[in-house]
């Protein structure tokens, strides 16, 4: 037995289904596809939307309504305290570097420090907010947090800057 005179073993690979090839195969007449209706003609793979229901009253607007988005939600940048360690010892973190070391996407929302994990070099590190426990954990490494104000979430682009 050569390589080349090894077959596929039977059942590995499934046959085509031939369809419209009269009643005795199982597949004639309406080739699988049901009578008329959208989903029988062709070319109507696409046009059905996920959500759609026929003309029975959709999920989405059987379910009421509730609560509301706020158009003025602060959400913050977390950062686990964990992920400081790859900073060197006695090092100022500020946002600058947190974004420089992709920690952060962007310099414009509020950045807060959660105590997850352990550090283990003493830092000095700047952010908005921190847990309890990211501040006990960076005083118990040698370091300092300190906390920005929210105001100050990073510079704005000017007009030139955009273009």
């Amino acid at each position: 037995m050569k390589l080349n005179e090894i077959g596929i073993p039977y059942g590995a690979r499934r046959k085509k289904k031939r369809v419209g090839r009269g009643s005795g195969s199982g597949h004639g007449k309406t080739s699988t596809r049901g009578h008329k209706g959208l989903k029988a003609r062709s070319g109507a793979g696409g046009k059905l939307r996920l959500s759609f229901e026929g003309g029975q009253m959709p999920l989405i607007r059987r379910v009421p309504k509730r609560g509301f988005n706020s158009p003025f939600k602060i959400v913050s940048q977390v950062i686990n305290i964990e992920q400081l360690n790859h900073f060197k010892k006695d090092e100022t973190v500020d946002l600058k570097k947190l974004r420089g070391s992709n920690l952060i996407k962007t310099l414009n929302k509020p950045v807060k420090i959660l105590g997850d994990g352990e550090i283990k070099k003493a830092l000095t590190v700047y952010a908005h907010s921190f847990s309890k426990s990211a501040i006990d954990k960076i005083v118990k490494a040698g370091g300092k947090a300190e906390i920005l104000p929210v105001s100050a979430a990073g510079p704005k682009k000017s007009k030139a800057e955009k273009k």
